[in-house]
């Protein structure tokens, strides 16, 4: 039998990803470039019994989602800039009380307002480094709708197997261009179900390490009472300030998802083989980085492309083992070099890297790319 296929936009993918993945409720706030995702919720939710509302503002949607994941839903909310600079203390909260959740930021120019309509790729620190103190951090750069639906897949696995927010982000490009995708069948992508107690309700701890670094969680209202903050907390969720606790809480947070990078990285290599010089990409400038890399090739110029799928855990490893073969590294990105930095301290200063920068709202195209393929000597 042939596959359900369709001519969708980003955002209406990133939809239906989530509703592949088991998504049942959505809490979120319209702003642009994102709000087809909201859209396409509040008509698919309702007919499979699921729950869609709109808040009074980002930092209600944030909110909104976290008590719906608390309550055994599996959560959605979408934004861009302005709306994930207001989620960032609830998005710190999601880390700290172990909350799995997607948010699905598009990324446009900033800070502030900024252009609401121009495409950027200047949110990835902020997956990072948004909310304040140490804690987990997965981000995904989808760069076509096909990936955007399969990648908003993995990030709801993710969120539940590591028990954490997960964030997913396309740039406006990727968010709104229109492309075929091919609909999987049920059950040929993989759905993680969250992890559940397996003890008597009088015995659970939320936060119980005898069952490794990502404890189950139980559902409220499922007849299991635990107690939930954001204050540094015991195995039973209640807050303390022992330090040795406190110490090994934070470490175990960051380490369950630092300890399966390997489970957890994704990118792409591309005509690496025999590469003099890489070019370093994510989401839609990706796209120009190949064209490049391509016509580079019919000249006589040794170029291959690493993609980033993943860019929280960044790399590390793999960018490191380019650095030591290759004569340089180019990075187009549609930000003043935030990638780059990363990329620098990967390569060790073992061969140069080559930034192209990019923020009036306009996309990087191959030329510009070819030409600094063509700076490394």
């Amino acid at each position: 039998m042939s596959k359900k296929v369709a001519f969708l936009q980003g955002n209406e993918a990133a939809a239906h990803g989530a509703l592949y993945a088991g998504c049942d409720f959505f809490g979120g706030y319209p702003i642009t470039p994102s709000t087809e995702v909201a859209e396409v919720m509040s008509i698919e939710l309702p007919k499979i019994g699921g729950k869609f509302i709109q808040m009074e503002d980002e930092i209600g949607a944030m909110a909104a989602i976290l008590g719906a994941s608390l309550a055994g839903a599996k959560v959605l909310t979408s934004t861009s800039g302005p709306g994930l600079s207001l989620k960032q203390e609830l998005i710190g909260y999601g880390c700290i009380a172990e909350i799995p959740c997607v948010i699905y930021n598009v990324m446009r120019g900033g800070p502030s307002t900024g252009m609401p309509t121009g495409p950027s790729q200047s949110d990835v620190m902020c997956a990072k480094w948004g909310t304040h103190g140490d804690h987990p951090a997965i981000c995904l750069t989808p760069a076509s709708v096909q990936e955007t639906y399969e990648e908003v897949i993995r990030a709801f696995n993710l969120s539940e197997k590591y028990r954490t927010p997960v964030m997913v982000m396309p740039d406006e490009i990727v968010a709104h261009m229109r492309e075929r995708i091919v609909f999987p069948e049920q059950g040929e992508i993989e759905v993680v179900p969250r992890k559940s107690p397996t003890v008597p309700p009088e015995q659970y701890k939320p936060y119980d390490t005898s069952f490794g670094d990502v404890p189950p969680l139980a559902s409220f209202g499922s007849g299991y009472k635990f107690h939930v903050t954001g204050l540094n907390k015991m195995q039973d969720g209640f807050p303390t300030t022992k330090a040795d606790i406190v110490q090994a809480e934070e470490e175990r947070q960051v380490r369950k998802v630092d300890a399966n990078v390997d489970d957890i990285v994704t990118f792409e290599e591309y005509l690496l083989e025999d590469a003099d010089v890489v070019v370093v990409a994510y989401g839609s400038t990706s796209r120009s980085a190949r064209y490049a890399v391509n016509i580079a090739r019919e000249q006589g110029v040794k170029a291959g492309m690493f993609r980033i799928k993943t860019f929280w855990p960044f790399p590390d490893k793999q960018i490191k083992a380019l650095a030591s073969k290759v004569k340089g590294i180019v990075i187009p990105e549609m930000n003043l070099g935030m990638c780059s930095l990363e990329l620098e301290r990967c390569a060790q200063g073992k061969v140069p890297v080559l930034g192209i920068f990019r923020v009036d709202g306009e996309p990087i195209n191959p030329d510009q790319i070819l030409e600094k393929i063509k700076e490394v000597k």
